[in-house]
């Protein structure tokens, strides 16, 4: 099957997750957050730099809880257009 291009808004919906994942994550390593979830620290860079713009549900929840943040407003903060990924986002806890 192959996959249909991503649109524009779905290119920029991703550089914008992978921001506020980055931004989440803070000071912490790429290495630790990436092992907390459950992921390759590949696929961590990958998604913060938005080379995978589209990361698969249960990924995204399994950063969500490594980092301590809520999948609702993280969800909210990617719907928002035009902020640039400023969003503050209050980690859970």
């Amino acid at each position: 099957m192959v996959r249909p291009p991503l649109s524009p808004l779905e290119r920029e919906r991703g550089e914008r997750f992978g921001f506020l994942i980055r931004q989440a994550r803070g000071d912490r390593s790429m290495v630790e957050i990436a092992a907390a979830a459950g992921l390759s620290a590949e696929t961590l860079r990958k998604i913060e730099t938005g080379r995978a713009p589209t990361p698969a549900f249960f990924t995204v929840a399994a950063l969500a809880a490594a980092l301590g943040l809520s999948l609702d407003e993280l969800a909210a903060a990617c719907a928002e257009g035009g902020n640039g990924g400023g969003t503050a986002l209050r980690q859970a806890g």
